[in-house]
């Protein structure tokens, strides 16, 4: 990988990879958290329950939502050119951004097909993604030559 400080993105995705693992901590913290958190942080009202009797399927989803977004730090982290290239470094971090985005960007229609109107939780979340997205989506493009295998 070229040099690391010639990369115009690195500032970005250094952020963007610390973005995503302060997501997927807060996502674990909800396992450890119990109910309350889920609910908290929107998961709903049947994965709080289930939390709460002990079930595994919450835990286990939200393990997997962690681990994909560790995975989506690690890639930001290596575009930065902290850590060894990863496969399909460009591709990977051009998927990652169109997810973010579209995440975020789905809840307009969302809520006008359904005309259920989202309570403010789906707002903040929706808004946060967005910006996990534009970060990803800035430090990609300005670090797109630097990504070339």
């Amino acid at each position: 990988m070229p040099d690391v400080a010639a990369n115009p993105g690195t500032p970005w995705l250094l952020i963007g990879g610390a973005l995503s693992i302060v997501a997927a901590l807060l996502h674990l913290a909800c396992i450890v958290g119990g109910p309350d958190w889920y609910r908290f942080f929107g998961a709903g009202e049947k994965m709080a329950r289930a939390a709460g009797r002990g079930d595994w399927y919450p835990a286990l989803i939200t393990v997997g939502i962690a681990a994909t977004l560790a995975i989506w730090a690690a890639y930001a982290f290596s575009g930065a050119g902290c850590l060894p290239r990863l496969p399909l470094l460009r591709a990977a971090l051009t998927l990652i951004t169109a997810i973010y985005l579209l995440r975020a960007l789905a809840f307009v229609p969302v809520n006008l097909a359904t005309r259920h109107y989202s309570d403010g939780f789906a707002i903040w979340s929706s808004l946060i993604v967005l910006v996990f997205g534009a970060v990803y989506a800035t430090g990609t493009w300005k670090a797109w030559r630097y990504l070339a295998p």
